[in-house]
């Protein structure tokens, strides 16, 4: 069996500052490179007995954070962490601190990233068996910390799962006319990527495990202190691949559609009666 990646210890949690940094230095040309934007996929990140620790404490979960059930994402639930088990709770933790932050920083390029203590849309996310999430871009902006999205991470805690399986997360162009790469969610297997408001990317094919087995993954993201005024925050933008059946999403459209041409205080006022009416 090969050394993990990133060198966690197992008992502690815990990992030494410069060994952060090393890990990261060793993959920042090949994230940094990558196209159509910044990603990159690493097999064997952990040492495999601490995701199989955590695969032990999903065995029972609470009640999701986040449920959805709508054409653009369907059958999916989150977990917040800080509601998990003591040693997956600890683990997202340990990913939040200092070293995990260095490598990442390393990693990208991508310095001054701050973590998430909310965990916003974070956590351990499931998709059943006939559920898939779309092509879309992530929000980007963190409105209780007003700050910018830049990265997210996912690791992906199924065992020996194959393409035909479904649930494949795909990332595709910036103009959305081709898909440029595509990582089957199988154990251990990690993948961060740089996120803007055309960073395309998913998983919208439906799973389909022969005995019934949810698509799990852990997902953190991470921002930067650089947002202005001069933005336009955004929610999750979805977009439909061509050639396919996939559901434009036409709630954002009318909202962004509205925003754009309203003062700030009435599209405040118009988007309140929107969702009170569920439009």
């Amino acid at each position: 069996m090969s050394a993990p990646i990133y060198p966690l210890d197992i008992q502690s949690l815990t990992v030494e500052t410069q060994q952060a940094r090393d890990a990261g230095k060793a993959y920042a040309n090949a994230y940094q490179a990558a196209e159509p934007y910044n990603h990159i996929c690493i097999d064997g990140f952990f040492d495999p007995d601490i995701l199989l620790k955590v695969r032990q404490d999903l065995g029972t979960l609470p009640e999701p954070e986040g449920v959805f059930d709508r054409a653009q994402e369907r059958l999916k639930t989150s977990y917040n962490p800080e509601r998990l088990p003591d040693y997956t709770r600890n683990l997202f933790h340990a990913m939040n601190a200092r070293p995990f932050i260095l490598f990442l920083e390393e990693m990208t390029g991508v310095t001054g990233l701050i973590p998430d203590p909310y965990y916003i849309g974070a956590g351990i996310h499931q998709v059943a068996n006939g559920g898939h999430l779309d092509i879309h871009a992530d929000f980007n902006l963190h409105k209780q910390m007003q700050v910018e999205r830049r990265l997210n991470v996912l690791i992906y805690l199924n065992h020996d799962w194959k393409a035909e399986w479904g649930g494949s997360f795909e990332i595709w162009n910036k103009e959305m006319t081709k898909k440029e790469a595509s990582f089957v969610p199988t154990f251990n297997r990690m993948v961060c990527f740089s996120t803007g408001s055309d960073t395309f990317h998913g998983n919208p094919e439906t799973v389909n495990h022969p005995e019934g087995e949810n698509r799990l993954s852990i997902a953190l993201y991470y921002y930067t202190a650089t947002w202005d005024a001069s933005r336009k925050a955004h929610t999750t933008l979805f977009k439909p691949r061509p050639g396919s059946t996939d559901k434009a999403d036409r709630l954002v459209a009318r909202q962004s559609f509205v925003q754009d041409i309203v003062p700030p205080m009435i599209y405040r006022r118009i988007a309140g009666k929107l969702r009170r009416i569920g439009l």
